[in-house]
């Protein structure tokens, strides 16, 4: 499998607003670990106002994963509301914690 310039014409893109307490519940890094092992390109950070934003892109299955995955989050967490929203996508391909 060669190195192509343009991502594929299947790849989507989500941005995901959280909320609940999802701050200092391990919450970003969770989200890149699991983001990593999707293949998922994008970013996570936490908001003022104590929701977490993610950004997710990558193959459909994939994103449809991560946006599933973000309405849990990790163990000690506690989502109450989950906004997606479909976005251009940017060609992202690495994850970061913002």
């Amino acid at each position: 499998m060669g190195m192509s310039p343009t991502p594929p014409t299947s790849t989507v893109a989500r941005r995901v607003v959280v909320r609940g307490r999802v701050q200092g519940v391990f919450f970003r890094d969770s989200t890149r670990r699991e983001a990593a092992s999707h293949g998922v390109g994008g970013w996570v950070r936490n908001r003022a106002d104590g929701s977490v934003e993610a950004w997710f892109e990558g193959e459909p299955a994939d994103v449809e994963a991560m946006v599933a995955w973000a309405r849990s989050g990790p163990p000690r967490a506690e989502v109450s509301n989950v906004d997606v929203e479909e976005v251009a996508v940017e060609g992202l391909e690495r994850f970061e914690v913002r």
